[in-house]
């Protein structure tokens, strides 16, 4: 039984292994698919749905969906890159966040991925919702008003840090992240090198006196794009 995986991306022929997904093929081909939920040392979640791409003539999550022999991929249709841009833009009026003034500019994913997207203005109305902040802990803090509910945290505590300290609280947009103690980040054991912390795309968790270190033009994606780091694994043709 071969051991390689042959599929089409967007007309160009790649190669997969088995038991990897559609997204971490197409990492390992240099094809960037979008994506905020995910991350390389956690399983899959599927929730953001940034990941979508059309299999065979059906949208798919490309982070959840094994690659299969024979698929025809499309990753950048104008179809797709407008749901792309309606999830994340739904994500800026959902949540509270200012750029500008954030710990996170400079490194945060879903900003990049706004610029990658080339999204000037969402076209949802700004929802202004009221989010706590917990500040409860002496080195970390949590800023519920940019969490984007990607999960990412929740899985590292208890995948990685093998401590389930984090979950989620209410249903559709009034959802939250929460620590699991009625002392909040103050009554469970995290600290600032705990994998939970270190995942956040956004600026949600937050390590007190690490913010603005890194200087503008030294900051992850000050001078390439989200993803370019994946296109550069691209083979030359």
């Amino acid at each position: 039984m071969s051991d390689k995986i042959k599929f089409l991306m967007e007309g160009k022929e790649c190669t997969g292994k088995p038991g990897q997904s559609i997204l971490q093929a197409a990492d390992d081909n240099g094809v960037y698919i979008p994506r905020l939920c995910y991350h390389p040392d956690l399983k899959p979640g599927g929730s953001c749905r940034v990941c979508t791409v059309n299999v065979n003539g059906r949208n798919m999550a490309a982070c959840t969906t094994p690659v299969a022999d024979g698929m025809v991929i499309l990753n950048e249709t104008e179809e797709l890159r407008d749901l792309r841009r309606a999830l994340v833009e739904m994500l800026f009026i959902e949540g509270n966040h200012y750029c500008p003034f954030c710990e996170k500019s400079g490194n945060c994913e879903l900003q990049a991925l706004a610029y990658r997207l080339k999204i000037m203005a969402p076209r949802f109305p700004y929802m202004f919702p009221e989010r706590k902040l917990d500040a409860t802990h002496p080195a970390i803090f949590i800023d519920g008003n940019r969490c984007i509910q990607c999960g990412r945290c929740v899985r590292a505590a208890e995948e990685v840090d093998h401590k389930p300290i984090l979950g989620f609280i209410g249903r559709g947009v009034a959802m939250r992240i929460k620590a699991g103690s009625s002392k909040g980040l103050a009554g469970v054991e995290i600290g600032p090198e705990d994998a939970c912390v270190k995942v956040c795309p956004v600026g949600s968790i937050i390590v007190r006196e690490t913010a603005y270190r890194t200087p503008i033009g030294k900051r992850t994606y000050d001078h390439q794009p989200i993803g370019s780091d994946i296109e550069a694994r691209a083979p030359e043709s």
